[in-house]
């Protein structure tokens, strides 16, 4: 992330301690709840309220400095990588979840069946799997069990 304070006034968004503690954590953990998000900054600033947390993250969503993705069953997270059409892969057992690219030349993703007269310039795409770490654990399981 480019210098947390640079971003805020190029965004023409208050510079306050609240939001710069906000944005550095969620540059640090990417793909983090809000509690999560609110314990960090309380460890860097001291007292902060659930809810000022979920208002600077509105705010710094609706920005565009920070992004907001809301899989199926699980809290809202936040990262910054923001500026292009990357996806998500989500580990069914951990709910771990990383970066992936969009798929390089055609863009299937973004060519609906029926755009229903949108003109479509994002798709959100969550990929849903288990990770490397769950794989071994299910694997050490089971030999267990036999």
């Amino acid at each position: 992330m480019s210098d947390p304070t640079d971003l805020l006034r190029q965004h023409h968004v208050p510079i306050t301690a609240q939001r710069l503690a906000v944005l550095r954590a969620v540059s640090n953990r990417p793909h983090s709840t809000a509690d999560i998000i609110a314990g960090d900054v309380r460890a860097e600033i001291g007292t902060i309220s659930r809810q000022a947390v979920y208002n600077v993250l509105g705010v710094l969503t609706e920005k565009g400095l920070i992004r907001r993705i809301q899989p199926a069953g699980s809290s809202a997270l936040y990262e910054d990588r923001v500026g292009d059409n990357h996806h998500h892969l989500i580990c069914r057992s951990c709910g771990t979840t990383v970066d992936v690219d969009c798929a390089v030349g055609d863009t299937p993703c973004l060519t609906a069946a029926s755009d229903s007269g949108f003109h479509i310039d994002e798709a959100e795409v969550l990929y849903w799997g288990t990770c490397p770490d769950c794989q071994k654990d299910d694997s050490n399981s089971e030999r267990t069990r036999n």
